[in-house]
């Protein structure tokens, strides 16, 4: 989803619009809902459809118990613009997280990945020290997702994103959360105990009975384990 630039978002709780700009031609579009005495910053990145204008509304899941949330477009969604390659999204996304470092201590932020998000959230916490990690309705890999779909097709010759969750988890030091929906049909659970299975250790894996790809908010044990993994 598209937005022309000077769409005005509306929301009921109070934030920030912030463009932050990589290059010439590149800025990157996002929403900071503020608290007023926040206990750290929720970076979140969304999943695949519509852009942060509808994204906006699951930043109540976290600053209703006092932290702050930022909600970034990717290239190419929202307001965000500039050429898509998952070199320069990674390092968009990077660029984003050594700027919230100059306002809150890293251990304060903590990173959420939803569905296509999660890739992007797993390589931050990879190459940085959040506190933690929480993945919503992860996969193993992109590839693996596209396989899913067009099992005869030669995906490694024509896929412009890989983004190796797997590989990336495996560096991950801060401890990992997984949420995941047991009737998820889009990303099925399989590639959330797959990651697990890479860091038993470090990862949690929480399943949602029931949940399906979408519909995890909906469900009362996911929000008792945001409310949970918030006040720690």
């Amino acid at each position: 989803e598209k937005l022309p630039q000077d769409f005005e978002y509306k929301y009921d709780a109070p934030f920030e619009e912030l463009f932050f700009h990589i290059a010439p031609g590149v800025h990157i579009n996002g929403l900071h809902f503020r608290c007023k005495e926040p206990k750290g910053l929720i970076l979140y990145f969304h999943g695949n459809s519509r852009s942060i204008k509808g994204w906006a509304k699951y930043a109540r899941d976290f600053y209703r118990y006092g932290y702050d949330v930022l909600l970034v477009d990717y290239r190419g969604f929202g307001k965000s613009i500039g050429k898509r390659s998952e070199k320069e999204m990674l390092n968009d996304m990077q660029f984003v997280y050594d700027r919230l470092r100059e306002k809150y201590e890293e251990h304060h932020i903590l990173v959420y990945g939803r569905s296509m998000g999660s890739g992007f959230a797993t390589k931050i916490a990879a190459d940085n020290t959040p506190r933690y990690l929480i993945l919503d309705a992860p996969y193993y890999s992109f590839i693996k997702v596209v396989e899913r779909f067009t099992p005869f097709l030669p995906h490694r010759w024509f896929l412009r994103y890989q983004l190796r969750t797997d590989q990336w988890i495996r560096k991950v030091n801060c401890h990992t959360y997984i949420l995941h929906g047991t009737r998820d049909r889009l990303i099925p659970i399989r590639h959330s105990e797959k990651l697990q299975q890479l860091n038993p250790h470090k990862i949690t894996l929480i399943r949602i009975h029931g949940g399906g790809h979408n519909n995890l908010p909906v469900f009362p044990e996911y929000h008792n384990f945001i409310r949970d993994i918030l006040q720690y």
